[in-house]
């Protein structure tokens, strides 16, 4: 949370102008974060107009050792809770009859094999199967779905794991020649949720630097 109310401020500095910023304490795969949200959206906002799906978590493991409890807390957080959330946000843009926008971030390895990131992948394709489904059952009520699906991205999270010649290695792999940053990210998802993409739904963008599609 800290590290979101420095970016806020970074970017009020930037742009000379106060940025409302309202926090709300929630465990996303809780069955009640979904309406602790929206309400708080609501009461301060007047309305939720988009929102992005980025809790997540991801532990490298082995297939053969992965556990039930690993198995559950992936599905939990990168699964289960966007579903939950998306239902009380869905629910809300349809009584406000004005439409919306919701974004998952999804990972390459829901399309593309990882070794040690099978329990990751598998929670993380489900995502792709329900942002699909979700385009086409309420594109009627003008609500647009949408996954962005990053490669590599420096984060917090991939810190340890990206430590000395393993970083060297995965930007090899990269036409672009480095590993993503979290602005990679954030500006598709911007424009997924702006009026820009108002006739894209049901689509999974994928974000690499070219990996993917690097053969040699």
């Amino acid at each position: 949370m800290q590290s979101l109310k420095d970016e806020m401020e970074r970017i009020q500095d930037a742009n000379g102008s106060p940025l409302q910023f309202v926090e709300v304490a929630a465990n996303v795969a809780h069955p009640d974060a979904g309406d602790l949200i929206v309400n708080a959206a609501v009461s301060n906002f007047g309305a939720i107009d988009g929102i992005v799906h980025n809790a997540g978590i991801c532990q490298f493991q082995d297939f053969l050792d992965v556990t039930r409890p690993q198995i559950g807390s992936h599905m939990d957080v990168n699964f289960t809770g966007p579903f939950n959330i998306s239902q009380a946000v869905v629910r809300q843009m349809i009584k406000q009859k004005s439409g919306g926008s919701i974004v998952c971030i999804a990972s390459i390895s829901a399309t593309f094999g990882s070794e040690r990131l099978t329990h990751y992948a598998s929670s993380k394709a489900a995502i792709l199967g329900l942002n699909a489904s979700l385009a086409v059952a309420f594109g009627k009520e003008g609500i647009r779905f949408n996954c962005v699906s990053p490669g590599t991205i420096e984060t917090s999270m991939n810190k340890v794991d990206l430590a000395g010649p393993k970083k060297l290695q995965m930007e090899g792999r990269v036409p672009l020649g480095r590993l993503g940053v979290p602005e990679d990210i954030a500006k598709p998802v911007v424009f997924f949720l702006s009026d820009m993409a108002q006739y894209i739904s049901g689509q999974n963008l994928i974000i690499d630097g070219g990996s993917s599609v690097f053969y040699q």
